[in-house]
């Protein structure tokens, strides 16, 4: 029998900090830097070592997504047991590390990133995503920067197995595509920050022909939130160098193959057909170069 210990606390603590309430905030740096003597509390005993009041702290467990602080003392403790057997931590980047420090420290810490983001997955949220795109007669994927990329990867993606679905690079396009979508179709918006001003509009527009909006971003709130009927959140942990969203890039890419990967296991006979016809067309083009 295998059992899966719940986790992912100490990650959404450490992401929400700059987001809670001042009442809120003592609880959470005292549990961030005590969380082994935390997951042995009470709410009233956390309550008089941090100096919050009990209503604080359930409203921190709250406002994180915990179903209390039960729930909160149960993933610590999966957190815990995580970092002892895998001994996992973000790797800072120095001026001058050499190759094999910077070839292990990206290595580890967009690994790091990926697990971090499994355990806090929700899974109704990925089923939910699954069937939208599913049986979407048309999907427009958007993002900028880095996060473009990650939207022409989708449009790869799903094109292969017949799925109608645009990934514009121009900003007067992808507002020109949202303009035009129904309630038959779905919108895809990659945005790790969830405060991108020209993927925010496309959504709102989006929202306001009645499709279907999704959003890849980091737990917690944002601006882009306001116009997500679906927010699958992620964590990615960088520190002070983030050139080009690395590991941000890195999970929602992976997050992104969990959903494609579902579709095509669910849909596989038709699927293999769609991706081996368009392989073949592919492979025959280069060919006759």
């Amino acid at each position: 029998m295998v059992i899966y210990m719940l986790n992912g606390g100490l990650s959404r603590l450490k992401l929400g900090l700059g987001k809670i309430k001042n009442s809120e905030q003592n609880a959470a740096n005292y549990i961030l830097e005590n969380a082994d003597k935390v997951i042995r509390m009470t709410v009233h005993e956390l309550s008089k070592e941090s100096h919050s009041s009990p209503s604080a702290i359930i409203r921190l467990c709250k406002s994180l997504g915990f179903e209390g602080f039960q729930d909160l003392k149960i993933r610590i403790a999966g957190d815990l047991q995580a970092q002892q057997i895998n001994e996992e931590e973000y790797k800072e980047i120095h001026p001058n590390s050499d190759l094999t420090t910077i070839i292990s420290s990206v290595s580890n810490n967009n690994a790091l990133s990926i697990n971090e983001t499994s355990k806090v997955l929700d899974q109704s949220k990925i089923e939910q995503a699954i069937r939208w795109i599913e049986n979407a007669e048309r999907i427009d994927f958007y993002g900028s920067g880095a996060s473009q990329l990650v939207a022409q990867d989708a449009q790869h993606k799903f094109m292969r197995i017949n799925k109608h679905c645009t990934a514009f690079s121009d900003s007067h396009l992808q507002m020109t595509s949202a303009a035009t979508l129904s309630s038959k179709d779905v919108a895809v918006a990659f945005s790790y920050s969830g405060e991108t001003i020209q993927t925010i509009e496309c959504i709102k527009k989006a929202k306001s022909r009645g499709a279907k909006t999704i959003g890849f971003t980091h737990i917690g709130n944002h601006t882009l939130g306001k116009y997500l009927d679906l927010n699958i959140g992620l964590i990615s942990v960088e520190g002070g160098i983030r050139s080009a969203a690395t590991s941000s890039r890195i999970v929602q890419l992976n997050v992104l193959d969990i959903i494609y990967i579902a579709i095509v296991s669910r849909n596989y006979e038709q699927s293999i057909q769609y991706l081996n016809e368009s392989g073949q067309t592919i492979n025959k083009k280069l060919r006759l170069k």
